[in-house]
């Protein structure tokens, strides 16, 4: 980005989001960021009052887009079992992207309390699906919940490969019932 451009708030909260997913909570300074963006200090504080107004900003950020995948992307008229499919698939793709949060998580009770919020609503949302495809076992919500986040912790994770065990694992789940 170039001194003549001004960065906007949004700039800054992406840059925030993209800091935390490459390098980690402890870059979500004022200083690293300004020389990532190649611009001054000044502007951040244009736009936030200090450091832990940024750090609310940017988990605010990445729970509203969690949300987001996890409430809006199911298609409405697809059957339960379909619909479970994807969730747990979209649950995997967005542990691969919250890991660095879930790291921030066991020093920030703010974004412990964020994670906590989008692992709640997820592991609902999972259950309710499973409920639909009359899967009675409560317990099967919580093992598809954990499969999905652990699926971003393995050496060889990536998208593809996430989605396909967790597809073949809510499969497996849905041919026991």
């Amino acid at each position: 980005m170039s001194n003549s451009e001004r960065l906007t708030r949004h700039d800054w909260l992406n840059a925030g989001l993209n800091a935390l997913a490459q390098d980690g909570p402890a870059t979500l300074r004022a200083e690293t960021l300004s020389r990532k963006l190649n611009t001054t200090k000044g502007s951040f504080y244009w736009h936030f009052k200090d450091v832990p107004d940024f750090h609310s900003a940017v988990l605010g950020m990445w729970t509203e887009q969690a949300c987001w995948i996890l409430k809006t992307a199911l298609p409405a008229d697809a059957p339960a079992a379909s619909r479970l499919r994807e969730l747990c698939q979209q649950v995997a793709q967005l542990a691969s992207s919250s890991t660095a949060v879930r790291g921030w998580a066991r020093d920030s009770a703010q974004a412990r309390e964020a994670l906590a919020h989008i692992d709640a609503l997820s592991h609902a949302r999972i259950s309710a699906l499973l409920i639909e495809t009359e899967v009675t076992n409560p317990e099967m919500a919580r093992i598809l919940h954990a499969a999905a986040i652990g699926m971003a912790q393995l050496p060889e994770a990536d998208e593809n490969t996430s989605n396909t065990t967790i597809g073949s694992l809510v499969d497996l789940v849905l041919a026991l019932r």
